[in-house]
C-alpha cells in the first residue's frame, strides 16, 4: 500500500488549497480515508475523515465550514478541499488509510498560509 499526497504550498490567509491524496495497492472506496496534519513544535492532529461504506464526513471544529473532504473512486484518489485558510492551517498533512489489515500512512504534503 502507498498513499502519496500532493497540492501542498504556499498561500496567503484567506486562500484556498486542494490537496489530493493517490493510493495505490488499497481501494479508497474500502477503506477509511483520514487527512492528519502536524503543525510545528504541536501533535499530530487529525483533521476529516471520510467512511466507507457511505459518504459519511466528519471534521475538526477549527475546520468545519472550510475544508471539505472527497473521494473519486475511478481515479482512486481522496481529496481535501480548504478554503479560507488560516495561519493556524500551517503544518505538514499527511493521508491515512484505514483497512483490515493495518492502517497506512503517506509521507505528507507542507501547507503554509502567510498572514
Amino acid at each position: 500500500v502507498r498513499l502519496v499526497e500532493s497540492g501542498g504550498g504556499q498561500v496567503q490567509a484567506g486562500g484556498s488549497l486542494r490537496l489530493s491524496c493517490a493510493a495505490f495497492g488499497v481501494s479508497v472506496g474500502n477503506a477509511v480515508m483520514r487527512w492528519y496534519r502536524r503543525a510545528p513544535g504541536n501533535q499530530l492532529e487529525e483533521v476529516a475523515l471520510i467512511t466507507t461504506p457511505g459518504e459519511i464526513t466528519h471534521y475538526r471544529d477549527s475546520v468545519k465550514d472550510r475544508f471539505t473532504i472527497s473521494r473519486d473512486n475511478g481515479k482512486n484518489t481522496v481529496s481535501l478541499q480548504m478554503n479560507n485558510l488560516q495561519s493556524e492551517d500551517t503544518a505538514r498533512y499527511y493521508c491515512t488509510a484505514d483497512i483490515a489489515s493495518g492502517k497506512y500512512w503517506g509521507r505528507g504534503t507542507e501547507v503554509t498560509v502567510s498572514s
